[in-house]
């Protein structure tokens, strides 16, 4: 007779725990997340990692059934992803319109800025014209106050030619040599100036005003031979003194007029130069002038063709305005569509949560139920141990007491086959 320990009640405790796993399974904190969370319905049978399905437990009218259950996800899901690419192409609409303002208002800071450079530039123009215009104008008035010099010069000069000519009236003497008279007007060309040729003048009359004296005497001597030889000798006796005072008055005249003719041949030359100076001047700034007023053409030009562009910019942007809020209150709209769809699911969303929070308190209470199981269960595999410990003590001690009986048995019956044994012996 077997006494081993009986096949039902080793194998009871791992039924019962299996079982109990596969219909409640271990508690997970994903399931009071959100609903977005959470993870689809594992099929029944082997327990998974995560959280199982809601088998239909006591009582069955609180719980739905898998089949509602997993259409009403599938259509839960369905429409979070329709929501979700709304949302993504509402998303992709308004970064395209950032963009295209972004794009817009770069082209206008660039036409702004090229507008504010061509209106800097035409500022710097319009300064630059009238400096020049007056620097211009300076440069005609120290030209005019220059010519009215030369021609006050002039006719200084006038001025002393007439004392001259007067001089040569008042001390007429005998011709002088014709070559000689004609020398200096034959070096003096026509391309000099009229200083040049007063100086000219001058010296020449410099030069022959010594020889004069001589010439006088020689005249006067003439002039005395005539009707007039017989004047008293007071006359002559005062005659030379008189020459030679006027002789004497002349020299420092006509050194005083040199030194004057030097100073405003020097003045003049100093004037020349200056004339000159500015004349070259002017025609520098009347070329740069005619530049600045042919770039302020240009500029002119460029500007006409930037406020073209600028208006057909203004007109597309206008457009391209019209067009983006159009779409704009399309899309208000749809958003306005979609927000109530989203309040819908929400709601649903939130009865949902609900009914899982519902659900995760019964499933607490089975957890709860499910603890005290495996406590009794704990329990009765100590019972079923100690149980078989003390089959296996009595199994023992029976088997023991088998041995020794039988080995007890085993020498009665040797005894009793030795005694015949020995009885031959005897009678032999």
């Amino acid at each position: 007779m077997s006494h081993g320990p009986s096949p039902r009640l080793a194998e009871s405790p791992q039924l019962s725990k299996g079982s109990l796993l596969t219909i409640l399974g271990s508690p997970s904190p994903e399931r009071m997340g959100p609903i977005d969370s959470l993870p689809p319905t594992p099929p029944s049978g082997t327990p998974s990692p995560g959280p199982p399905p809601a088998l239909p437990l006591p009582p069955p009218s609180t719980l739905l059934a898998d089949g509602d259950w997993e259409s009403r996800e599938e259509l839960r899901l369905r429409e979070l992803e329709e929501a979700r690419a709304r949302a993504a192409q509402m998303e992709k609409t308004m970064r395209w319109w950032s963009d295209c303002t972004a794009n817009w208002r770069e082209k206008w800071s660039k036409v702004r800025a090229e507008r504010n450079r061509a209106r800097e530039e035409v500022r710097q123009l319009r300064q630059r014209l009238d400096a020049l215009t007056k620097e211009l104008a300076g440069a005609r008035r120290e030209r005019q106050e220059a010519q009215g010099e030369c021609e006050a010069r002039g006719r200084e000069l006038a001025l002393l030619r007439g004392s001259r000519g007067a001089a040569d009236k008042i001390h007429e003497g005998p011709e002088p040599d014709p070559e000689r008279e004609h020398e200096p007007v034959r070096d003096v060309g026509s391309e000099r100036p009229q200083g040049s040729q007063d100086l000219e003048l001058v010296e020449t009359l410099l030069k022959n005003r010594p020889e004069e004296p001589e010439g006088c005497w020689e005249a006067r001597s003439l002039g005395s031979g005539g009707p007039r030889g017989s004047s008293s000798r007071q006359e002559r006796s005062r005659l030379p003194w008189e020459d030679t005072t006027s002789t004497e008055e002349d020299t420092s005249k006509l050194t005083a007029l040199r030194l004057r003719l030097d100073e405003s041949q020097k003045v003049l030359l100093k004037e020349r130069e200056d004339k000159m100076a500015l004349s070259r001047n002017i025609e520098k700034l009347e070329g740069e002038l005619s530049q600045w007023k042919i770039k302020y053409e240009e500029l002119s030009k460029t500007k006409q063709e930037m406020l073209k562009q600028l208006s057909i910019l203004k007109e597309a942007h206008q457009d391209e305005l019209g067009r983006m809020s159009e779409d704009l209150e399309d899309e208000l709209g749809a958003r306005s569509s979609m927000d109530r769809k989203m309040a819908e699911l929400r709601g649903e969303m939130e009865r949902l949560q609900a009914e899982n929070a519902a659900e995760w308190g019964r499933r607490e209470r089975l957890e709860t139920e499910k603890l005290g199981l495996e406590r009794e269960n704990k329990k009765l595999r100590a019972q079923v141990g100690d149980l078989e410990e003390a089959l296996a003590r009595r199994r023992r001690q029976t088997a023991s007491a088998l041995d020794c009986d039988l080995r007890a048995s085993q020498a009665a019956l040797f005894e009793k086959n030795k005694v015949p044994i020995q009885n031959p012996h005897c009678t032999g």
